[in-house]
Protein backbone atom coordinates (compact mmCIF):
# COMPACT_ATOMS: atom_id res chain seq x y z
CA UNK A 1 0.00 0.00 0.00
CA UNK A 2 1.34 3.45 -0.94
CA UNK A 3 2.12 5.62 2.06
CA UNK A 4 0.35 8.97 2.12
CA UNK A 5 2.67 11.68 3.41
CA UNK A 6 0.57 14.81 2.86
CA UNK A 7 -2.85 15.47 4.38
CA UNK A 8 -5.33 18.35 4.33
CA UNK A 9 -8.53 17.80 6.29
CA UNK A 10 -10.82 18.81 9.11
CA UNK A 11 -10.40 17.03 12.43
CA UNK A 12 -13.26 16.79 14.93
CA UNK A 13 -12.73 15.21 18.35
CA UNK A 14 -15.15 13.55 20.77
CA UNK A 15 -14.78 12.07 24.25
CA UNK A 16 -17.22 9.44 25.48
CA UNK A 17 -17.62 6.24 27.47
CA UNK A 18 -17.49 2.59 26.43
CA UNK A 19 -21.27 2.33 25.94
CA UNK A 20 -21.26 5.12 23.36
CA UNK A 21 -18.16 3.62 21.78
CA UNK A 22 -20.08 0.38 21.22
CA UNK A 23 -22.98 2.29 19.66
CA UNK A 24 -20.70 4.10 17.22
CA UNK A 25 -18.88 0.89 16.29
CA UNK A 26 -22.18 -0.84 15.54
CA UNK A 27 -23.13 2.02 13.22
CA UNK A 28 -19.78 1.70 11.44
CA UNK A 29 -20.30 -1.95 10.48
CA UNK A 30 -20.38 -2.29 6.70
CA UNK A 31 -19.52 1.39 6.26
CA UNK A 32 -15.85 1.37 7.27
CA UNK A 33 -12.80 -0.85 6.93
CA UNK A 34 -9.66 -1.09 9.05
CA UNK A 35 -6.72 0.94 7.80
CA UNK A 36 -3.14 -0.22 7.18
CA UNK A 37 -2.28 -0.33 10.88
CA UNK A 38 -5.71 -1.38 12.23
CA UNK A 39 -5.20 -1.91 15.96
CA UNK A 40 -1.84 -0.55 17.00
CA UNK A 41 0.12 1.22 19.70
CA UNK A 42 1.02 4.69 18.46
CA UNK A 43 4.11 6.23 20.04
CA UNK A 44 5.05 9.90 19.65
CA UNK A 45 7.82 12.19 20.78
CA UNK A 46 6.92 15.89 20.63
CA UNK A 47 9.71 18.39 20.13
CA UNK A 48 9.62 21.82 21.73
CA UNK A 49 11.83 24.69 22.85
CA UNK A 50 13.31 24.64 26.37
CA UNK A 51 10.66 27.17 27.47
CA UNK A 52 7.88 25.14 25.78
CA UNK A 53 7.07 27.99 23.41
CA UNK A 54 5.36 25.76 20.85
CA UNK A 55 2.84 24.12 23.17
CA UNK A 56 2.26 27.27 25.21
CA UNK A 57 1.43 29.13 22.02
CA UNK A 58 -0.90 26.32 20.96
CA UNK A 59 -2.78 26.49 24.27
CA UNK A 60 -3.55 30.15 23.58
CA UNK A 61 -5.75 28.87 20.70
CA UNK A 62 -4.37 31.11 17.94
CA UNK A 63 -5.78 30.85 14.38
CA UNK A 64 -2.50 29.22 13.30
CA UNK A 65 -0.49 26.68 15.26
CA UNK A 66 2.06 24.01 14.48
CA UNK A 67 4.05 21.21 16.07
CA UNK A 68 6.69 18.64 15.22
CA UNK A 69 6.74 15.04 16.35
CA UNK A 70 8.42 11.72 15.67
CA UNK A 71 5.96 8.82 15.42
CA UNK A 72 6.26 5.05 15.40
CA UNK A 73 3.81 2.19 15.49
CA UNK A 74 4.99 0.11 18.40
CA UNK A 75 8.42 0.40 20.02
CA UNK A 76 10.95 0.80 17.20
CA UNK A 77 14.38 -0.68 16.63
CA UNK A 78 17.06 1.22 14.77
CA UNK A 79 15.91 -0.06 11.37
CA UNK A 80 12.16 0.31 12.05
CA UNK A 81 10.12 2.72 9.95
CA UNK A 82 9.10 5.92 11.73
CA UNK A 83 7.52 9.19 10.62
CA UNK A 84 8.92 12.66 11.22
CA UNK A 85 5.89 14.92 11.04
CA UNK A 86 4.87 18.55 10.90
CA UNK A 87 1.27 19.19 11.87
CA UNK A 88 -0.21 22.60 11.22
CA UNK A 89 -3.69 23.96 11.86
CA UNK A 90 -5.11 27.12 10.32
CA UNK A 91 -8.75 28.23 10.60
CA UNK A 92 -9.87 24.72 11.63
CA UNK A 93 -8.13 23.03 8.67
CA UNK A 94 -5.35 20.58 9.55
CA UNK A 95 -2.33 20.13 7.30
CA UNK A 96 0.05 17.27 8.00
CA UNK A 97 3.36 16.66 6.26
CA UNK A 98 5.55 13.72 7.11
CA UNK A 99 8.68 11.95 5.96
CA UNK A 100 9.15 8.23 6.54
CA UNK A 101 12.61 6.92 7.37
CA UNK A 102 14.29 4.50 9.74
CA UNK A 103 14.44 5.36 13.43
CA UNK A 104 18.23 5.71 13.31
CA UNK A 105 18.00 8.01 10.27
CA UNK A 106 15.33 10.14 11.93
CA UNK A 107 17.46 10.70 15.03
CA UNK A 108 20.42 11.67 12.83
CA UNK A 109 18.23 14.05 10.82
CA UNK A 110 16.96 15.77 13.97
CA UNK A 111 20.52 16.07 15.28
CA UNK A 112 21.84 17.42 11.97
CA UNK A 113 19.17 18.09 9.29
CA UNK A 114 20.08 17.16 5.73
CA UNK A 115 16.98 17.86 3.60
CA UNK A 116 16.45 15.57 0.62
CA UNK A 117 12.83 16.40 -0.34
CA UNK A 118 10.30 19.21 -0.13
CA UNK A 119 8.85 17.81 3.10
CA UNK A 120 12.23 17.40 4.79
CA UNK A 121 13.13 20.95 3.73
CA UNK A 122 9.98 22.18 5.49
CA UNK A 123 10.90 20.20 8.61
CA UNK A 124 14.44 21.59 8.54
CA UNK A 125 13.09 25.13 8.21
CA UNK A 126 10.78 24.56 11.19
CA UNK A 127 13.73 23.39 13.27
CA UNK A 128 15.85 26.36 12.20
CA UNK A 129 13.01 28.81 12.93
CA UNK A 130 12.55 27.64 16.51
CA UNK A 131 16.25 27.19 17.18
CA UNK A 132 16.96 24.78 20.00
CA UNK A 133 14.44 21.93 20.03
CA UNK A 134 14.53 18.94 22.32
CA UNK A 135 12.37 15.82 22.90
CA UNK A 136 9.93 17.36 25.38
CA UNK A 137 7.16 14.79 25.74
CA UNK A 138 6.46 11.12 25.01
CA UNK A 139 2.82 10.25 24.36
CA UNK A 140 1.45 6.82 23.45
CA UNK A 141 -1.99 5.32 23.02
CA UNK A 142 -3.81 2.25 21.81
CA UNK A 143 -5.52 3.10 18.51
CA UNK A 144 -8.15 1.54 16.28
CA UNK A 145 -8.20 3.19 12.86
CA UNK A 146 -10.74 2.96 10.05
CA UNK A 147 -11.41 4.38 6.59
CA UNK A 148 -14.75 4.82 4.89
CA UNK A 149 -15.57 1.77 2.78
CA UNK A 150 -16.73 4.03 -0.06
CA UNK A 151 -14.95 7.22 0.94
CA UNK A 152 -11.20 7.11 1.52
CA UNK A 153 -11.29 10.74 2.69
CA UNK A 154 -13.23 9.62 5.78
CA UNK A 155 -11.04 8.42 8.63
CA UNK A 156 -12.18 7.50 12.13
CA UNK A 157 -9.83 6.64 14.99
CA UNK A 158 -10.45 5.55 18.58
CA UNK A 159 -7.72 6.15 21.14
CA UNK A 160 -7.56 4.68 24.65
CA UNK A 161 -4.86 4.20 27.30
CA UNK A 162 -3.26 7.57 26.50
CA UNK A 163 0.00 7.85 28.45
CA UNK A 164 2.57 10.64 28.78
CA UNK A 165 5.98 11.13 30.32
CA UNK A 166 8.70 13.80 30.35
CA UNK A 167 11.54 11.57 31.53
CA UNK A 168 13.37 9.05 29.35
CA UNK A 169 11.68 10.65 26.34
CA UNK A 170 12.44 8.37 23.40
CA UNK A 171 10.49 5.99 21.20
CA UNK A 172 12.84 3.09 21.93
CA UNK A 173 12.34 3.38 25.71
CA UNK A 174 9.01 1.56 25.58
CA UNK A 175 5.40 2.33 26.43
CA UNK A 176 4.76 3.62 29.93
CA UNK A 177 3.77 6.85 31.64
CA UNK A 178 0.95 8.70 33.38
CA UNK A 179 -2.62 8.39 32.06
CA UNK A 180 -4.40 11.41 30.60
CA UNK A 181 -7.98 10.13 30.61
CA UNK A 182 -10.08 8.30 33.17
CA UNK A 183 -10.37 4.51 32.70
CA UNK A 184 -13.01 3.61 30.12
CA UNK A 185 -12.86 6.97 28.33
CA UNK A 186 -12.47 6.87 24.54
CA UNK A 187 -11.16 9.66 22.33
CA UNK A 188 -12.65 9.52 18.85
CA UNK A 189 -11.10 11.61 16.09
CA UNK A 190 -13.08 12.17 12.92
CA UNK A 191 -10.97 13.23 9.95
CA UNK A 192 -12.86 14.43 6.92
CA UNK A 193 -12.38 16.46 3.75
CA UNK A 194 -15.90 17.88 3.83
CA UNK A 195 -19.20 17.21 5.59
CA UNK A 196 -19.76 14.56 8.25
CA UNK A 197 -21.54 11.55 6.69
CA UNK A 198 -25.28 11.48 7.42
CA UNK A 199 -25.22 8.03 9.04
CA UNK A 200 -22.50 9.17 11.44
CA UNK A 201 -24.27 12.44 12.23
CA UNK A 202 -27.38 10.46 13.13
CA UNK A 203 -25.64 8.14 15.61
CA UNK A 204 -23.75 11.03 17.20
CA UNK A 205 -26.99 12.96 17.68
CA UNK A 206 -28.86 9.91 18.99
CA UNK A 207 -26.13 9.12 21.52
CA UNK A 208 -25.69 12.79 22.49
CA UNK A 209 -22.03 12.78 21.50
CA UNK A 210 -20.74 16.32 21.00
CA UNK A 211 -17.48 17.75 19.64
CA UNK A 212 -14.84 18.82 22.12
CA UNK A 213 -11.57 20.72 22.00
CA UNK A 214 -8.83 18.30 23.03
CA UNK A 215 -5.09 18.11 22.44
CA UNK A 216 -3.10 15.15 23.76
CA UNK A 217 0.09 17.17 23.97
CA UNK A 218 -1.77 20.15 25.41
CA UNK A 219 -3.46 18.07 28.11
CA UNK A 220 -0.24 16.22 28.93
CA UNK A 221 1.71 19.47 29.19
CA UNK A 222 -0.96 20.92 31.48
CA UNK A 223 -0.86 17.79 33.66
CA UNK A 224 2.94 17.91 33.79
CA UNK A 225 2.94 21.53 34.97
CA UNK A 226 0.34 20.74 37.63
CA UNK A 227 2.30 17.70 38.84
CA UNK A 228 5.49 19.76 39.12
CA UNK A 229 3.75 22.68 40.82
CA UNK A 230 1.17 21.25 43.19
CA UNK A 231 -0.33 24.66 43.97
CA UNK A 232 -0.91 25.64 40.33
CA UNK A 233 -4.50 25.46 39.17
CA UNK A 234 -5.30 24.32 35.62
CA UNK A 235 -6.78 27.71 34.66
CA UNK A 236 -3.56 29.53 35.64
CA UNK A 237 -1.56 27.70 32.96
CA UNK A 238 -3.55 29.46 30.26
CA UNK A 239 -3.26 32.93 31.81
Amino acid sequence: MEIQNQFKRYEIKYLFDSRRYSAVRRAMEGRTVGDEYGRSTVCNVYYDTPDHRIIRRSLEKPPYKEKMRLRSYGTPRGDSKVFLELKKKYDAVVYKRRADMTYDAALKFIEQPHPYSQITREIAYFMEFYGTLYPAMFISYAREAFFGADDRDLRITFDTDILWRTEDVGLAAGVYGSPILAPGTVLMELKIAGAVPLWLSEVLAREKIYPTSFSKYGRAYTDSVISENKNVRRCEIYA
